[in-house]
């Protein structure tokens, strides 16, 4: 498997509405950043849909290294 591009090495605040789906990018190359704009075409990187339950602030991974795909776990802060 390909390894994401670093989109920024910090998360990416993002005021997200209930009951709306969210396609945060995985492979860093969207234009959109961190929603997914298909860049990924033709590589083994798929959107991950982040579901809000309700409404409020999240913050979405920018590193694209975090566990908890698609929100920030701290994974950039141990980024050389």
């Amino acid at each position: 498997m390909s390894e994401a591009v670093v989109a920024q090495k910090s998360p990416y605040a993002v005021d997200v509405e209930e009951g709306k789906s969210y396609y945060w990018c995985s492979c860093g190359k969207s234009q959109k950043q961190p929603f997914c704009d298909g860049a990924h075409k033709g590589s083994d990187f798929r959107p991950v849909v982040y579901q809000a339950e309700e409404s409020k602030t999240v913050y979405f991974c920018g590193c694209k290294q975090t566990g908890n795909q698609s929100l920030c776990d701290g994974a950039h802060s141990n980024m050389a």
